[in-house]
């Protein structure tokens, strides 16, 4: 067993034999074997152990059993208690999740306040089958078939070519002992489901279940990294960013193989399920406008691009501006406000910039949305428009067009924020001064 981690580690290139390692312990069969294999095959290593305080008695006894262990190894022990359930309870996860979060938080604070290169964990080649299957349980993209990762930043796994059959050879041959974690055996939790119930049956399959899983877990990974660089190419080809909502082109995505599958990379920051996805992939042929959501973000096909835009973006109600005030937030929103003498004023055309009259205004000004009937004089006409009508000849899409701020003097609308000023507010040869407003987005 020795020879077969070692040769994982360098066929893996998971450290160097001068690498100084904070081992994981939680006092566990797996891990107490890791202690013993790091220090047979002479690695300096320290020991990190986390009390949880979920099993009470038992969790003080792994904990004072794991401080001998270090003894044991003449290595130092470092060691945290954790309040899992409260946590839990704060971040409204499960206490599982909590205890994994907590674990690793304090693992890594650990690694570098005392210089260790890498933290060590005791996954071994059952850890990997039972993940690949609980993910493909649970519904998996590509990256949930590849397992658990030997490497992983500073978090190492050498243990993963071996089963958990060597694991206990190797105990016995060691005389080594651990203590025993009874909720292992219980059938609530999920993996401890597949590992008692369902691996059974697929061994009497395939008796050398945890070696294929490995295999092909390693073989997906590499095939993950292909897919990867494909789908970062079409991602530079085609996803641009302007103002708080992103631009997906669909002309580079016509001949994509697999057009569900790339959509659902491309679009997995925003969080849209592969349901959705597929949705959305029937559509594309069809007409503009249909709109499909995610729990953070709003898509809407337009014409020949996807715009995705945050949900709920910019729900403020509205901001007065007073005279004098130089900056002003509404949502994601930021105007900055100069007040200038139009003799010494140079005309600024950008449509994120309004040049007013102050003479014209009438303040308090106020920002908020546009609403629907209300009208506008474009800059340039001298009658009204709707500005819905307004937004549709701009060509804006659906999700955007919430988005829309209007600048409001008395009850007259001066500047359709970032689209086109009031004809009635722009600046004259009879403006004595000017109030420069600049509309900027927080990301």
């Amino acid at each position: 067993m020795l020879q077969k981690v070692s040769g994982f580690i360098q066929s893996h290139d998971l450290c160097q034999p001068e690498s100084k390692i904070l081992a994981a312990v939680s006092g566990g069969i797996d891990s107490v074997v890791l202690c013993e294999v790091l220090h047979q095959l002479k690695y300096e290593f320290a020991i990190a152990h986390c009390n949880f305080g979920l099993r009470a008695e038992d969790a003080e006894a792994d904990q004072q059993f794991v401080k001998k262990l270090a003894k044991k190894y003449d290595v130092p022990f470092y060691t945290e208690n954790f309040n899992t359930r409260a946590f839990a309870e704060q971040e409204h996860i499960s206490t599982q999740m909590a205890a994994r979060n907590l674990r690793y938080q304090w693992f890594e604070q650990v690694r570098q306040q005392e210089a260790y290169d890498f933290i060590a964990t005791a996954h071994h080649s059952n850890d990997t089958t039972e993940t690949v299957l609980l993910h493909l349980t649970r519904g998996t993209g590509i990256a949930g078939l590849h397992g658990i990762p030997a490497k992983n930043g500073h978090i190492i796994r050498p243990m993963l070519a071996v089963t958990k059959d060597d694991i206990f050879e190797f105990v016995t041959e060691r005389k080594l002992i651990w203590r025993e974690d009874v909720s292992n055996e219980t059938t609530k939790y999920q993996r401890n489901k597949i590992r008692h119930e369902v691996i059974p049956v697929l061994k009497e399959i395939n008796p050398s279940l945890e070696e294929t899983m490995q295999h092909t877990a390693e073989r997906v990974s590499h095939a993950e990294a292909i897919v990867a660089a494909y789908i970062e190419n079409l991602r530079e080809q085609s996803i641009k960013e302007a103002e708080n909502a992103f631009y997906i082109a669909l002309l580079p995505l016509q001949n994509a193989t697999g057009l569900p599958v790339v959509l659902h990379e491309l679009l997995r920051p925003f969080n849209f399920s592969y349901s959705v996805v597929l949705e959305l992939a029937e559509a594309l042929d069809g007409i503009s406008g249909k709109q499909f959501a995610s729990p953070t973000h709003t898509l809407v096909k337009d014409r020949d691009q996807l715009v995705i835009t945050p949900r709920d973006l910019g729900s403020f109600g509205s901001v007065l501006i007073q005279e004098g005030d130089t900056e002003v937030e509404a949502g994601n929103t930021v105007l900055s406000i100069k007040y200038i003498e139009a003799a010494k004023y140079k005309l600024n055309t950008k449509p994120h910039v309004a040049a007013l009259d102050a003479d014209q205004l009438k303040f308090p000004l106020k920002l908020r949305a546009w609403q629907e009937g209300e009208w506008f004089v474009p800059l340039g006409m001298n009658g009204k428009k709707k500005i819905s009508d307004f937004l549709i000849d701009k060509k804006i899409p659906a999700n955007l067009k919430g988005q829309i701020l209007v600048l409001v003097s008395d009850q007259s609308i001066a500047w359709i924020v970032g689209q086109r000023l009031d004809n009635r507010f722009k600046v004259t040869d009879k403006t004595e001064r000017v109030v420069e407003i600049s509309m900027a987005r927080k990301s």
